[in-house]
């Protein structure tokens, strides 16, 4: 059966002004949206630390869920990650989901302490490293995992999230998109770097991955993160009138797949997420109710 849709809003880590992470995500939580996501870019000065600020965050809200988007696997060693994650969802109440990322920017995670990984050998360890946080999240007395990159030398990871939690990927190239058929709960695009034109064939390889894996495509959490502006003119797919995002999402849902779409404000944002959940998420739901 496939997934609801789920409707959500990004906040930005940054450092100043003080405050207005927390106001952002007090908001989102208020409205009644899905998800919450924080980008991970530690090295960037002017960002706090995103898990850091993913748990403050979750003391301060009581019904939406947090998301990374995504987590740099080469400056988040796996299995503290897993732990640290794990954790989180069970004083949360079950409100995490692990976005988790290969890595990018890879000067700036080389300057930070991190490997520098090429394409291939990026992929090879994020494969591991769900080898990993997997057997971490297992709630076995002890677990070993034997990689290249990661493993587990018969660690005791204590107790396991809750059966809510997920791996979410962010992932765009062929062998990427074929891992998160195979082996991931989500998936974390954005649509900076994979557009509307590109959507549909990368959702066909995670799919086919899924089905050739014994799992059930319509299973996988499917998110598109959107940057963009709600305005009253046209210019561009997802910066327009609500008519104009809500038909775009719609049709992303009815023929593409996506069971998710998170806002990332080009700027106003307190009130670009306050239009996105009091008019874009209502009239798109209206649409997907007349097609059932």
């Amino acid at each position: 059966m496939p997934l609801p849709v789920l409707f959500g809003a990004n906040v930005d880590p940054l450092v100043s002004p003080v405050g207005r992470s927390g106001d952002h995500a007090l908001l989102i939580d208020e409205l009644g949206l899905d998800l919450l996501t924080i980008q991970d870019h530690p090295y960037q000065e002017s960002f706090d630390d995103t898990w850091t600020l993913l748990s403050f965050l979750a003391a301060r809200t009581r019904n939406v869920t947090l998301v990374p988007t995504v987590a740099s696997l080469p400056l988040r060693p796996p299995a503290v990650l897993a732990k640290s994650a794990a954790t989180l969802d069970r004083l949360s109440g079950g409100r995490v989901r692990l976005g988790l990322g290969a890595g990018a920017f890879w000067e700036a995670i080389e300057a930070m302490g991190g490997a520098r990984r090429e394409p291939r050998e990026a992929v090879d360890a994020l494969d591991e490293a769900i080898d990993v946080i997997r057997a971490m999240w297992s709630g076995q007395r002890s677990v070993r995992v034997r990689g290249e990159h990661y493993s587990l030398a018969g660690v005791r990871p204590g107790p396991a999230p809750g059966p809510g939690m997920g791996l979410w990927l962010g992932s765009y190239g062929p062998r990427m998109l074929a891992l998160t058929g195979a082996r991931a709960d989500g998936w974390l695009p954005s649509h900076a770097y994979l557009g509307l034109d590109a959507l549909p064939v990368a959702v066909g390889r995670i799919d086919d991955a899924a089905t050739a894996a014994g799992r059930d495509p319509s299973a996988i959490r499917k998110v598109y993160n959107i940057s963009g502006t709600i305005q009253s003119a046209a210019d561009g797919p997802f910066r327009g009138p609500v008519a104009q995002w809500s038909e775009t999402i719609a049709e992303l849902v009815t023929t593409v797949g996506m069971n998710g779409f998170v806002i990332w404000p080009e700027h106003d944002h307190a009130e670009q997420i306050r239009a996105f959940s009091a008019e874009v998420v209502p009239a798109v739901r209206e649409t997907l109710g007349q097609l059932d």
